[in-house]
């Protein structure tokens, strides 16, 4: 199986879908990352010091999956969904020829997230179903699918830190927050992890449950067995 994320900026692969990128890898998928912009912006100082380090850092996190990223290098802060990005994403995905494409969804905190989607979505036509990660904080997102990733979060946060102009510790403890809470979602023993997606099916595509990896477990919901006193 091979399956491409597309991630709007350096580290969003790691913060939002690595884990499941982790399962992927672990049970033998051919993964492929692709990096919209050129991070610029995320940070301060010299813009051509900070492009090369967060270069530096994406190829490092992904290389934890023995991936090479691909750079699309759209300007950072200024993504939109025109000719220029479906036509860079249309190569891609023809060159790639997923099974899958793993993207931010159409209503995330971020213009470039926003405008990444959007162009997935227009690129992929009938060549590929596009599974939409969840959002910053779980935020307007009514998630579909979930992949257990309670095996994989040590390797995820370790992906998350190596981008180290990122101020990665807030991302770590953010992205571990919001995966225990969509494991509580699906009723996960204590410690469990969980990633969330939403698929919106799209003719040919109508089921991706094949083509996901494994669901956190169903556990019974029981009733106390405890007196009143």
């Amino acid at each position: 199986m091979k399956v491409l994320a597309l991630g709007a900026h350096p580290d969003d692969i790691e913060i939002f879908m690595f884990g499941t990128m982790a399962a992927y890898a672990a049970l033998g998928a051919e993964l492929t990352f692709g990096i919209a912009t050129d991070g610029a912006k995320g940070g301060k100082g010299d813009s051509v010091t900070l492009v090369r380090a967060r270069r530096e850092e994406a190829t490092r996190a992904a290389g934890l999956l023995g991936v090479t990223p691909r750079f699309l290098e759209f300007p950072d802060g200024a993504l939109v969904g025109d000719a220029a990005l479906i036509a860079a994403l249309k190569a891609l995905i023809g060159e790639v020829k997923p099974d899958l494409a793993i993207t931010h969804a159409p209503n995330d905190y971020h213009g470039d997230h926003r405008a990444l989607s959007d162009g997935v979505r227009i690129a992929a036509s009938f060549a590929v179903p596009v599974l939409h990660a969840d959002t910053l904080g779980g935020t307007g997102f009514s998630p579909t699918h979930y992949v257990d990733i309670s095996a994989h979060w040590d390797i995820k946060a370790q992906a998350i830190r190596a981008h180290r102009s990122q101020d990665p510790e807030r991302f770590v403890a953010g992205a571990r927050t919001q995966n225990e809470f969509r494991a509580g979602q699906c009723n996960g023993t204590p410690g469990a992890l969980a990633e969330a997606f939403r698929f919106e099916p799209v003719f040919p595509f109508a089921d991706i449950r094949e083509l996901l990896p494994p669901a956190p477990p169903i556990r019974p919901v029981t009733v106390s067995t405890k007196s009143a006193k």
